[in-house]
């Protein structure tokens, strides 16, 4: 049998995909949420359906393939359609962490998620930062240095903040439990939430 024919006979083999690992949880706080579901709200109620107006628009007069219109209302629609999918899976995997619920014991003054924690930095001045989820970005995430280096520090103790040129030595004063003012999602500038089509 020549080498040809046992090839076609046996099946090829793809990589073996690898078992899926634990999902990893996406702490928020309410505030964070909401700011992600009213944003999901606006791409699928106003921005999607302005687009999707506009496309067909262009696409009715004629050559689509130089209708710059078409052309970047499909592009923009591609981009809308990823991002309502990546907030549906933020949303999904939501584990929503009150920061002014009530907390007993030692977790009342140790830092974890929905902490507000005021330090004294090496040159001895103070900052107020507040761990939050990674889907909250102005503010800091539960995952970055800075709030690993604080993560289970109380009052008084002294961490240390691996940063890539230098290690830094924190002083932990105050660890507080309390509504995170956070921004509302706002209508971005140049969003075509209200369609701009003129029929004729």
């Amino acid at each position: 049998m020549a080498d040809w024919q046992m090839r076609e006979k046996r099946p090829l083999r793809g990589p073996r995909p690898e078992p899926p690992g634990p999902a990893l949880k996406n702490y928020i706080t309410p505030a964070g949420l909401q700011r992600l579901k009213d944003e999901h709200l606006f791409l699928l109620s106003r921005e999607r359906p302005a687009v999707v107006e506009v496309v067909a628009w262009a696409a009715s007069n004629g050559d689509r393939s130089e209708n710059a219109d078409y052309l970047y209302g499909k592009r923009r629609l591609g981009q809308i359609d990823s991002r309502i999918r990546f907030l549906t899976k933020r949303i999904d995997a939501a584990v929503v962490v009150d920061p002014a619920a009530p907390r007993q014991g030692a977790a009342a003054t140790r830092v974890f998620f929905g902490a507000t924690v005021t330090y004294r930095d090496a040159a001895g001045l103070e900052h107020v930062v507040s761990i939050v989820g990674i889907d909250e970005v102005d503010l800091d995430s539960w995952r970055s240095p800075l709030a690993n280096a604080l993560m289970k520090a109380s009052p008084g103790d002294r961490v240390n903040l691996l940063a890539p040129a230098k290690t830094e030595r924190l002083e932990i004063i105050e660890v507080e439990y309390a509504p995170i003012p956070m921004d509302p999602f706002r209508e971005p500038l140049g969003a075509q939430s209200t369609p701009k089509v003129e029929r004729s």
